[in-house]
């Protein structure tokens, strides 16, 4: 918190600077620019949207994006699938979030597609927020490409907690071709859910300390009860342990967008969370479950947690989603 505290110094002393006595109206337009200038040196870094150079691709294991980044994609094929899932994974996570998922589906005859949003897992500039706009392009392209490979089995787009926020998004942009999106405890929450004062300390956060870096490991949250997994996840290198706050802020922009989108939603959906849940707060979830243009399919687990699919009763959770992705439906 060093960097913090020079911060404060360094704006206490444009204050006084300003000040109380009487100051000319020059010298003060200079201390409100020189202000101006350390908020600016020190603003949110996102990665750049770039206009599109090259037709989206699909290799066997990377994923190549209309700007022409590549980003690493994991897949569990069945010769000939009944349905197809695409995954998108969670904040500070990537594309191994789907192992247990693929291969419970591979067993049920569905395949599954994953792949790392740009700044995580093997992608370039992990750690720095990939943008809002770079996210959802990136998985209207992936799906895109997913259809064409299989342009007569259900397809279905299911997205883990920010993965769930970004497939929302993406679908109220524009209907995604597919047959159903699944919502494993979505990152939705708007301003409401948030006190002021904590909005206010985390924009003055990511706009003077914007790669200071939290962890999170004083504040006792418990994303599973699957605690063999979560460790093996806490000694996975791709797995972001400590998260600039910027990103952070990024993030709670993505679930408060993503709260507004239901009405905007015709896909089928099936929304899926766990009332253990110590990481998205139940009121939001609970707010957008009726809001969706088609009514939802809601499960809400008692003794679920975030991670619904690999904790405990993981394998219940599975079942559950793969009974609802085989249901006979017409695809769009």
């Amino acid at each position: 918190m060093k960097y913090f505290f020079r911060h404060c110094e360094r704006n206490e002393a444009i204050h006084l600077a300003v000040g109380e006595n009487g100051l000319s109206r020059r010298r003060r337009l200079l201390a409100m620019t020189m202000g101006l200038m350390l908020l600016a040196a020190c603003a949110p870094q996102e990665q750049a949207f770039r206009p599109a150079s090259e037709t989206p691709s699909l290799q066997k294991e990377s994923f190549t994006t209309a700007d022409g980044a590549t980003l690493p994609v994991r897949s569990w094929r069945v010769k000939r699938p009944k349905a197809v899932v695409i995954g998108v994974h969670g904040m500070n996570d990537y594309s191994n979030a789907f192992s247990e998922t693929g291969e419970y589906f591979k067993r049920r005859g569905i395949a599954t597609y994953a792949y790392d949003q740009r700044g995580f897992g093997g992608t370039d500039d992990v750690g720095i927020w990939a943008g809002e706009a770079n996210l959802k392009r990136d998985l209207r392209d992936f799906t895109a490409l997913i259809a064409r490979r299989h342009p007569n089995t259900p397809l279905f787009v299911m997205g883990e907690s920010m993965g769930g926020a970004v497939a929302m998004l993406a679908e109220a942009e524009a209907p995604l071709p597919v047959s159903g999106i699944i919502l494993s405890a979505p990152a939705v929450w708007n301003d409401e859910n948030i006190p002021a004062i904590y909005q206010l300390l985390l924009w003055s956060a990511a706009h003077t300390l914007p790669s200071y870096k939290l962890t999170g490991k004083d504040l006792n949250i418990l994303a599973s009860n699957n605690i063999p997994m979560l460790r093996r996840m806490g000694a996975d290198p791709l797995v972001i342990k400590a998260t600039r706050i910027d990103t952070i802020y990024g993030l709670t922009q993505l679930m408060n967008d993503a709260y507004a989108t239901p009405s905007h939603i015709e896909s089928r959906v099936l929304l899926l969370y766990g009332l253990k849940d110590q990481i998205v707060p139940r009121p939001p979830v609970e707010a957008i479950k009726s809001c969706f243009g088609t009514p939802a399919d809601t499960i809400f687990y008692d003794d679920g947690y975030h991670m619904l699919t690999r904790d405990l009763q993981g394998p219940s959770v599975l079942s559950d989603i793969a009974k609802w992705i085989l249901k006979p439906r017409p695809r769009r």
